[in-house]
């Protein structure tokens, strides 16, 4: 919930300008607790808890400017500043002949440059590590705005909202290496210093963002350690891309209905052996079955993929093994 502080700023239109004020600090204008505690300012969307429902159709008079809109023109301004390590615009981009169509993209260079990977590859769940790179290193000018629940169920947009000394913010970044256009990353409770690990919160917390987008084309991921994940911090991926994804297209066969009335299908004919996820009376119930069985997987010690599609409707668990990166 967002403070009394928080509350008392007037709320912008989805039109006002975006970026933040660097705090004092270190200096740097990071994200880390010595900036961000010290008069840090930065662009705030509040997102509304009160339509949860993943029934209820989309509206069909959207605002002018939506929160994907918005983040994508954020992100188009990181690009003009030269924040990103490659122009994902000017990477080929194929569709593979064959059964399942899957998509290509060359970008030449991206294993060097993007940041590395600082951990064991044969564990799921690890320790943080402060000492090793993670997300309060980057800097402010990487952030496109904090991601918070709002206190009126009101959705929309605070200019410039100030952080309380006792809160830890959920940032929404650009993806310095990106894959896509409007890839970026969501970092829950940054300044908590959570290692690339499920809970509950911060998964509901990935599925309120998918839903903002209000958009199929945008998805959220998330990669365990060992199965894709570079960077041991808790955070999801969303990206913005026009096609299906051919897991998407897969076809499924229900294999059970949990007792919130989630169905629990499995992946048919695809390489990549996977379970799907859907229904259930509310988002709430989606997000805790799901969370349960990510949960279940890495304490077990079986790395794994998550795709939130279809606006957070559908859920897709990848399974997968420990994968070898460099």
């Amino acid at each position: 919930m967002l403070s009394e502080a928080q509350k008392e700023h007037e709320m912008v239109s989805e039109e006002s300008g975006g970026g933040g004020e660097g705090g004092r600090g270190c200096g740097r204008s990071c994200l880390s607790k010595c900036c961000l505690r010290q008069g840090a300012k930065l662009l705030l969307y509040c997102f509304s808890k009160i339509d949860e429902d993943l029934c209820l159709p989309v509206p069909k008079v959207q605002p002018r400017v939506s929160f994907l809109d918005r983040l994508l023109e954020e992100w188009d301004d990181r690009k003009v500043r030269g924040l990103f390590h490659h122009d994902i615009a000017a990477c080929e981009t194929k569709v593979l002949p064959g059964k399942h169509n899957f998509i290509i993209v060359l970008i030449e260079g991206r294993d060097l440059k993007k940041r590395p990977t600082e951990f064991r590859i044969d564990e799921v769940l690890q320790p943080f590590d402060g000492d090793k790179f993670n997300f309060t290193k980057i800097g402010q000018e990487e952030l496109i705005f904090r991601f918070e629940e709002s206190s009126n169920g009101k959705a929309g947009y605070f200019q410039s909202a100030p952080i309380m000394s006792s809160s830890s913010p959920n940032i929404i970044a650009i993806n310095v290496s990106p894959i896509a256009h409007g890839h970026v990353l969501l970092i829950p409770r940054i300044l908590d210093f959570l290692p690339q690990r499920i809970d509950c919160q911060s998964f509901l917390l990935a599925m309120y963002m998918v839903k903002a987008a209000r958009n199929p084309y945008f998805r959220m991921g998330y990669n365990s350690l060992g199965a894709f994940a570079t960077i041991n911090h808790l955070h999801f991926q969303g990206y913005y891309l026009e096609v299906k994804f051919p897991v998407e297209k897969a076809p499924t066969q229900i294999i059970a209905t949990v007792g919130s009335g989630v169905n629990v299908a499995e992946l048919l004919e695809y390489p990549v052996r996977g379970l799907v996820f859907e229904g259930g009376k509310n988002m709430l119930d989606l997000s805790d079955t799901v969370s349960s069985a990510c949960i279940f997987l890495q304490e077990s010690n079986r790395p794994f993929n998550v795709l939130f599609s279809e606006c957070g409707k559908r859920i897709f668990l990848l399974l997968q093994m420990f994968s070898a990166m460099p």
